[in-house]
C-alpha cells in the first residue's frame, strides 16, 4: 500500500530517466508495502556484498532510508511495484526488519525499464566482468541494438564493448570462477584464445588453484597452442613484422584470435582466419563488420 508524504527527489539516475524521455519535474514520494515490492527482473548484479548489505541495513535500523527507491506499477489496478533504482536500500531495509520504505512511482514501459536498469548499473556499481557481459547481451539482444549502437550510448570502444561479450562464450564452469572473483578478467581473455577448448576448463582450473598471473596463464596457452601446431604437423613461413603487427590489430578490433596465414609461393597470397566461439560470438563479429543477413 502507497500513502503519501512530502516531495523529495535524489538527483544521481535523473539524468538516464530523461534520456529516456521520463518526465520527473512533478513527483510525489510515498511510503509503499514492502511486500508489494519485487526487484527488477532485468538487473544485471547479481552479488550484493553482504557486510554492505548489513552495514546499511543497520543505519536504515537508525535513522530510515533517506533516499527514496524509485519503481514503476506494471498494473495500475494492483499496488504491486518493480524496482527501477535503490534494490540495495529494499533488500537492506527488509533486513532491518522495516515494513515500508519510501518510494517514487514512475511511468515505465518495461523496454526503458530494462534500458535504465542495465544503463544505471554499468555506470554506478561495481558488476563482475560476467555481469557487465551480460549486461551489454541484454541491450543487443532485448533492444536489439547493435555493438556500435551499445558502445556509442555507453561511450565506450566497441573493441572493450567486444572483449566483455567474448566472455559470454567460456564454458559454464569457468564462467562461474570469473563470477566468484576467483579468475580475473585478464586471465579469462586470456584462456579464450587457446585453441583446443577442450583444455580450456582444465587450464582455467590450475589457473585458480596455482595463483597463476595473467603472464603465466598466456605463457601456458602459448604452449598449449604451439603443442597443437605441431601435431598439425603443416609447414609454417615465417611472419614478416608487417603481417604479426596485423594480426595484433585485428586481434584488438574483433576481440578474438586472427590468424593470416600467407602461401608458401612468391605471389603473396594467403587467407585469415578469425576464430569465433559460438553462434552469438560469430553474430557479434559480423556486427562488427557491417554485415547483416536476413
Amino acid at each position: 500500500m502507497a500513502s503519501k508524504k512530502e516531495k523529495s527527489l535524489g538527483r544521481g539516475i535523473d539524468a538516464l530517466f530523461a534520456e529516456n524521455g521520463v518526465d520527473t519535474a512533478e513527483e510525489t514520494v510515498v511510503d509503499l508495502t514492502l511486500a508489494d515490492i519485487r526487484p527488477n527482473p532485468y538487473q544485471p548484479r547479481q552479488k550484493f556484498d553482504k557486510k554492505g548489505l548489513d552495514d546499511l541495513a543497520a543505519s536504515i535500523e537508525k535513522t530510515g532510508v533517506f533516499q527514496p527507491i524509485i519503481v514503476r506499477q506494471p498494473d495500475k489496478t494492483l499496488e504491486r511495484y518493480e524496482i527501477l533504482a535503490g534494490e540495495r536500500r529494499f533488500r537492506a531495509s527488509k533486513l532491518a526488519g522495516k515494513t515500508t520504505i519510501p518510494g517514487i512511482i514512475r511511468d515505465i514501459t518495461e523496454e526503458q525499464m530494462m534500458e535504465i536498469a542495465v544503463l544505471e548499473n554499468l555506470q554506478r556499481e561495481d558488476l563482475t566482468p560476467l555481469e557487465e557481459a551480460e549486461a551489454y547481451d541484454t541491450l543487443m539482444t532485448k533492444l536489439t541494438l547493435t555493438q556500435a549502437q551499445v558502445s556509442e550510448r555507453l561511450g565506450k570502444s566497441r573493441p572493450y564493448i567486444a572483449n566483455y561479450l567474448r566472455l559470454l562464450g567460456l564454458p559454464k564452469a569457468v564462467k562461474d570462477m570469473l563470477q566468484h572473483n576467483e579468475l580475473s578478467m585478464g586471465q579469462a581473455r586470456t584462456l579464450l584464445s587457446l585453441k583446443d577448448k577442450t583444455k580450456l576448463v582444465a587450464l582455467a582450473k590450475k589457473a585458480v588453484a596455482e595463483g597463476m598471473t595473467v603472464r603465466a596463464v598466456e605463457a601456458e596457452v602459448n604452449k598449449l597452442n604451439g603443442a597443437a601446431k605441431k601435431l598439425a604437423k603443416k609447414p609454417a613461413k615465417k611472419k614478416s613484422p608487417f603481417l604479426r603487427s596485423t594480426e595484433n590489430q585485428l586481434q584488438e578490433r574483433f576481440g578474438t584470435q586472427v590468424s593470416i596465414n600467407e602461401a608458401l609461393n612468391k605471389d603473396h597470397q594467403g587467407h585469415i582466419e578469425i576464430e569465433y566461439l559460438s553462434n552469438d560470438d560469430l553474430n557479434r563479429i559480423l556486427d562488427l563488420l557491417d554485415i547483416h543477413l536476413d
